[in-house]
């Protein structure tokens, strides 16, 4: 029998102070990234939805891929998230961000589908041990 327990089996582990400002910083990168997109998908439709689209699948991917985690992936997506949500509110004047269109929609729709997409996709850290092959 194998000396190690499995990952799943070990007590969880607060993130160290470096993981969670990477984690805070990348929340953040996705609040920018969400409010940037909110102001470009109307501007220019339909290439203005593409870009802040692919910048928010961008953010996501790159951020899990640079720091090797699905967690990383999470954060941006999560600010991305929080931040547009916050946007869709009217305000008392009657200002408004989001107009009742079709580009809007697929921002709002398509965003959150990437982010789910994105931090499903994301790479898992795997355990440190040997390959295991079946048939061995």
């Amino acid at each position: 029998m194998n000396d190690r327990t499995s990952p799943l089996a070990q007590p969880l582990r607060p993130p160290s102070p470096g993981r969670a400002l990477l984690c805070l910083g990348l929340f953040l990168g996705g609040a920018v990234t969400g409010a940037a997109g909110a102001l470009v998908q109307p501007a220019w439709f339909p290439g203005g939805l593409l870009l802040a689209l692919a910048a928010e699948a961008g953010l996501c991917l790159g951020a899990a891929r640079a720091a090797g985690a699905r967690g990383a992936a999470v954060a941006p997506a999560a600010g991305w998230t929080i931040a547009v949500l916050l946007l869709t509110a009217s305000r008392p004047e009657g200002d408004f961000l989001f107009a009742a269109g079709s580009g809007s929609y697929l921002f709002l729709l398509g965003g959150i589908a990437l982010a789910v997409i994105c931090a499903t996709l994301a790479p898992v850290r795997q355990p440190d041990g040997g390959a295991a092959r079946l048939g061995k």
